[in-house]
């Protein structure tokens, strides 16, 4: 039985991607499809890494994070990427956890402003 492969339009649509950024991540070596010709296929390898990149992307890490903590797995395995990742989470955590303190600020501060200037307006 032979593994699923996923075809470069197919790739693009099934994580919903425009062709310019599957081709950045291939630059940028987060991917590295099979070449028949001019044909890029994509087997399960790649598509288990491209959740794993759009996942990473959805919590705000970095290329470059996702692309060296890709890299941790190739190189050490998977209990070194965990321990890594564990690492990761927790700084973006605590990123996370400042914006949003900032951002139940501004919105304080918005309403505020706003119930002051609607009262003024009546």
């Amino acid at each position: 039985m032979s593994e699923p492969r996923l075809s470069f339009k197919e790739m693009c649509a099934k994580f919903d991607v425009t062709p310019r950024t599957l081709r950045y991540y291939e630059y940028i070596e987060l991917l590295s499809p099979e070449r028949e010709g001019r044909s890029r296929f994509y087997g399960p390898r790649e598509i288990a890494r491209m959740t794993l990149i759009l996942r990473g992307r959805r919590f705000g890490f970095s290329l470059e994070e996702i692309r060296q903590w890709l890299m941790i797995y190739d190189h050490e395995g998977t209990q070194p990427q965990m321990r890594a990742f564990v690492e990761m989470a927790d700084r973006q955590l605590l990123t996370l956890d400042e914006q949003r303190t900032q951002l139940e600020e501004t919105i304080q501060e918005l309403t505020e402003l706003r119930e002051r200037t609607s009262k003024d307006l009546q």
